[in-house]
């Protein structure tokens, strides 16, 4: 199982508002080889976390794919796909065209991987609701490899967001 999240809060280089850019990037993502996509959760807009004055919400997603393609070659043909959008990286938690995480790789999404980069699971994820409330629709009882907890639990934990589906 390979989870990756999907996000956006400013249009595309091309004109596409966030949400066309996010399903056109899910859509990209059967496109890679060795990849195959087998789900996406629903759409949700999202608060920027940190909140930043002026920043757009966020659309959110995540989708749930198979394959045999390896965690280098996936993290570069990712941010290809982030380039092709018209992804600049100019300060942390800059508002972005597309942004596309490995959430977790591995027979169910176990993986364990400190370096090189991509650092298996993602290692803020836990703390995202924005990635775990999507991530809950399409691996339900998925359990973060490092924590031992379930995406249910750890939901259960964090605080409220501003968050709704769209």
């Amino acid at each position: 199982m390979i989870l990756i999240a999907l996000g956006a809060n400013l249009p595309g280089t091309d004109g596409r508002a966030p949400r066309a850019s996010c399903e056109a990037a899910a859509a990209a993502l059967d496109a890679i080889p060795g990849l195959r996509l087998e789900g996406v959760s629903r759409w949700w807009e999202t608060a920027p976390e940190p909140p930043l004055p002026g920043s757009p919400w966020y659309v959110n997603g995540v989708a749930r794919c198979s394959g045999g393609i390896g965690p280098e070659a996936l993290l570069a043909a990712l941010q290809a796909l982030e380039r092709a959008a018209g992804r600049q990286r100019p300060y942390p938690n800059a508002p972005r065209t597309l942004d596309l995480d490995i959430i977790a790789m591995g027979d169910g999404g176990a993986l364990l991987r400190e370096a090189p980069d991509p650092v298996l699971p993602h290692p803020r994820a836990h703390l995202r609701r924005f990635v775990l409330q999507p991530l809950a629709e399409v691996a339900p009882g998925w359990v973060h490899p490092r924590l031992g907890r379930g995406v249910e639990e750890l939901l259960e934990a964090l605080p409220p967001a501003q968050m709704r589906p769209i």
